[in-house]
């Protein structure tokens, strides 16, 4: 379980609060108990993306732009 650490004790121990978040832990910091934000660490490299990766998991039906039947269409015209 994270320990909620309140709003007025992060304002005072800020820094201490960055240091242990940039060792790897994460603070949550919270108001009346409740937690309202994280600290986090910040990654500097996002995920890389492959181009294409997903073509094979994708699959178009050869009707897939005939037309509607009209009872649909109707609800769409509404």
């Amino acid at each position: 379980m994270v320990k909620i650490i309140n709003i007025y004790e992060a304002k005072t121990h800020f820094s201490k609060l960055i240091a242990r978040v940039m060792s790897g832990e994460e603070v949550v910091i919270g108001k009346a108990g409740r937690p309202i934000a994280r600290l986090i660490p910040y990654e500097k490299i996002p995920a890389r993306r492959e181009p294409g990766s997903g073509i094979k998991s994708i699959v178009v039906s050869p009707d897939f732009d005939a037309a509607l039947p009209d009872e649909i269409l109707e609800e769409f015209e509404k």
